[in-house]
């Protein structure tokens, strides 16, 4: 076991990661040197290239972070090339249908549990030579609720095995269900996901504000840009402030 997430939620711990939206690897190895847990690759809503990512993932390969990415899609091409160049964390936006996150599932996994083609890449560079016999246990897969169809279907999806965890896109939620984040309606799909997720024996995620739920494991933090505007108003205040 290599995937260090996967052994601290096996253990019951809570989990952080930075979100990385810029192909900067000084970036990327700052956060992950102030204690994330884990580095979330933003390929959804960023212009990054899977060059630019495997560049990150090898900039960080010798700190204790381990690279997830989110990729644009579901589909072979996106996970086959997140998966080759290292990532131990795949994160599936946009699940309405446990089809979707069953077909991601399926191109992760090498067979018998899987199809994932035997390409090339820098996972061996990353994770070993033996990779091809311990991928299958280490790879983790994230099943992103963000709609009230993802809702309606949320426990067949957390029933997909292979699932690891369900994560709830809280700003998605409110904006394509109407409803604000903190409104009874709003909490209420929240409820619907996390006793679906819990009853189906899987982890649950979300943003970090929401760190005090005891029931959520797996957080995602702030993107590197806004980290950087925080970092500098606290300087600030601190030089500012100071004595």
């Amino acid at each position: 076991m290599y995937n260090t997430v996967k052994e601290k939620l096996g253990r019951g711990e809570q989990v952080i990661g930075g979100t990385i939206d810029t192909p900067d690897p000084k970036i990327y190895r700052a956060m992950a040197k102030a204690g994330l847990d884990f580095m979330w690759i933003e390929m959804q809503h960023s212009p990054i290239t899977y060059q630019e990512a495997a560049s990150l993932i090898w900039a960080g390969h010798d700190l204790p972070v381990t690279p997830f990415i989110r990729v644009p899609d579901a589909t072979e091409g996106d996970i086959q090339k997140a998966t080759d160049i290292g990532a131990l964390g795949i994160i599936v936006p946009m699940v309405d249908e446990p089809e979707k996150v069953e077909n991601a599932i399926r191109i992760t996994k090498y067979p018998p549990e899987g199809k994932r083609s035997h390409g090339g890449g820098q996972y061996r560079d990353l994770w070993d030579d033996d990779y091809r016999n311990t991928a299958n246990d280490n790879i983790m897969v994230v099943a992103q609720i963000e709609s009230p169809t993802g809702v309606e279907n949320v426990e067949k999806i957390a029933a997909v095995p292979g699932v690891d965890i369900v994560f709830t896109a809280a700003n998605d939620l409110a904006s394509f269900s109407g409803h604000r984040q903190g409104t009874p309606e709003h909490e209420a799909l929240v409820s619907k996901i996390n006793d679906a997720t819990l009853n189906a024996g899987k982890k649950l995620g979300g943003p970090v504000d929401w760190l005090k739920r005891e029931e959520y494991s797996f957080f995602q933090a702030l993107p590197a840009t806004a980290m950087v505007t925080r970092g500098v108003k606290d300087h600030l205040n601190a030089i500012r402030n100071a004595d």
